[in-house]
């Protein structure tokens, strides 16, 4: 016998080993991220430069200049490690908001700050509450870590925040509140969500996920930086993946007092924001040029998109995000029929099954060439 076939038969099969982890993180569903172009190009044997990708609420605009020269000047010390703490950005964010330093945590794109926060706040036997038809990661965070998920029914497709304040107990430790929310677009008045944090027990922490507050028309929006001085339990999360154009480089930050990012800080990740990231995000947030006109693009394209649908007879959720949620058909199916006949077309748009909704489709608002191609295909689809 070789000492091949030795070595061979030394090794287990891979059906014979089973990983020890605890059950509830085997009950996970894998987060489904929208479609690469590169996949549906490989898939359909299309082009890749004639596929246009509506899926996840990406900005059209891409990253902003000033932002990409922070890049170049970044990339002649990556042989270093990144700051770790941040200073740069944190004193940035520090200044505009009007916030001490310490009272800011960065993130891993915002979907960190929500990781983050469940595993500082939950563990077995503790609950989480969040509603129906919000961001998936409220569920995966709150399953990772093997805390029971309280999911309280939607409200004209929104959060209900009487439900969810009668469903808090003892027990619940983590509230998740989104908006404007993801996938379905709603916005909840900023006076109900101070109501419902006067009357949150001091013992459940609120999240607050802002990821999309920068398209909010400015008579709508409310300074919430001030709302983390007065409420101790008030975790506010926003990124730079959306209206900033950073998606790709995945940076994010919460707002808490030092109580909370304290917590927070004890288990993030060394590094967890990069070099590039960081100076990016710098650029960016100083950038209230691009900011200006990404808000305009997306306005427009609310408008261009909702018209086409309202014109094609379909329901949809109005928006105050950079997307539209709408129905395609009555059948489970509809969905998923329509979302295939938009990629053999090249329209890459997010089917959104996995939140229950079977019969809904997301569009990520783009540029206004990419609009009407997205609402050509969907007329043909249709038909």
């Amino acid at each position: 016998m070789t000492q091949a076939t030795v070595a061979a038969d030394q090794t287990p099969s891979s059906s014979a080993f089973r990983a020890p982890s605890p059950s509830w993180v085997r009950a996970i569903s894998p987060y489904v991220a929208g479609k690469p172009i590169e996949d549906v190009a490989r898939e359909l044997g299309l082009a890749p430069e004639t596929i246009v990708k509506l899926a996840s609420n990406e900005n059209p605009l891409g990253m902003p200049a000033s932002a990409r020269e922070a890049l170049g000047r970044a990339a002649s010390d990556l042989g270093r490690y990144p700051d770790a703490n941040g200073f740069a950005l944190k004193e940035a964010l520090s200044k505009r908001f009007g916030l001490p330093m310490e009272w800011i945590t960065l993130g891993n794109g915002s979907n960190d700050i929500l990781e983050l926060a469940a595993h500082a706040f939950l563990e077995p036997g503790k609950c989480a509450i969040y509603s129906q038809y919000s961001f998936a990661v409220y569920e995966l965070a709150t399953q990772a870590v093997g805390a029971k998920a309280v999911v309280t029914p939607a409200k004209d497709y929104g959060h209900d925040l009487q439900a969810m304040l009668a469903a808090v107990t003892p027990e619940t430790h983590l509230v998740f509140i989104a908006n404007p929310n993801n996938p379905t677009g709603t916005f909840l008045p900023y006076a109900e969500i101070e109501h419902f944090l006067r009357a949150l027990p001091r013992h459940v922490v609120c999240v607050l996920d802002e990821a999309y507050n920068e398209y909010l028309p400015s008579e709508l929006r409310v300074d919430t930086a001030r709302w983390v001085e007065r409420y101790p339990n008030l975790l506010i999360s926003r990124t730079f993946s959306k209206a900033y154009g950073l998606a790709g480089l995945r940076v994010g930050y919460g707002l808490a007092q030092p109580e909370v990012t304290g917590l927070l800080n004890r288990i993030r990740q060394p590094f967890n924001v990069n070099s590039l990231a960081q100076a990016a995000a710098v650029a960016a947030l100083a950038d209230e040029a691009f900011l200006a006109k990404s808000y305009e693009l997306n306005r427009a394209g609310l408008q261009q998109i909702g018209a086409a649908l309202t014109d094609l007879g379909l329901q949809w959720v109005p928006s105050f995000g950079n997307f539209i949620l709408f129905k395609v058909g009555e059948d489970a199916g509809a969905g998923s029929r329509v979302n295939q006949a938009l990629l053999k077309q090249g329209v890459i748009v997010r089917p959104v099954g996995n939140y229950g909704l079977p019969q809904w489709i997301r569009v990520s608002i783009g540029l206004p060439e990419e609009n009407m191609r997205f609402v050509h295909a969907l007329r043909a689809a249709l038909a």
